[in-house]
């Protein structure tokens, strides 16, 4: 009897040691898992979600200052090939130029 009772322990035994193989694989897989999305997902600066933050003044300095440029080309240039291409060239500037004048921060 006690023969018995010592191979079905052996028995739980093994099982329960399989059991816990596969769960600490699991666990092991997860967190590499999330150690790499963690790697990979750039970092949240900010509580509202956004990776670069800037001031309300900058923010409007950003759109009015380009307006009052395009607006000055339009008043004061008399040829219309030039105010358009003047205008598309402000247009796709105004991004780098932001970069350049206020920088990226962190």
């Amino acid at each position: 009897m006690s023969k018995e009772r010592a191979r079905r322990r052996a028995e739980r035994l093994a099982v329960l040691q399989k059991e816990k193989a596969v769960r600490a694989r699991r666990v092991a897989r997860r967190q590499r898992r999330r150690a790499l999305v963690r790697k990979l997902t750039p970092p949240r600066l900010s509580s509202d979600g956004r990776l670069y933050h800037r001031s309300r003044r900058q923010r409007l300095g950003i759109v009015i200052v380009p307006l009052i440029a395009i607006a000055a080309v339009w008043l004061f240039i008399p040829e219309t090939a030039l105010r358009i291409l003047l205008t598309v060239l402000l247009v796709l500037a105004a991004p780098a130029l932001v970069v350049v004048v206020l920088g990226r921060r962190k």
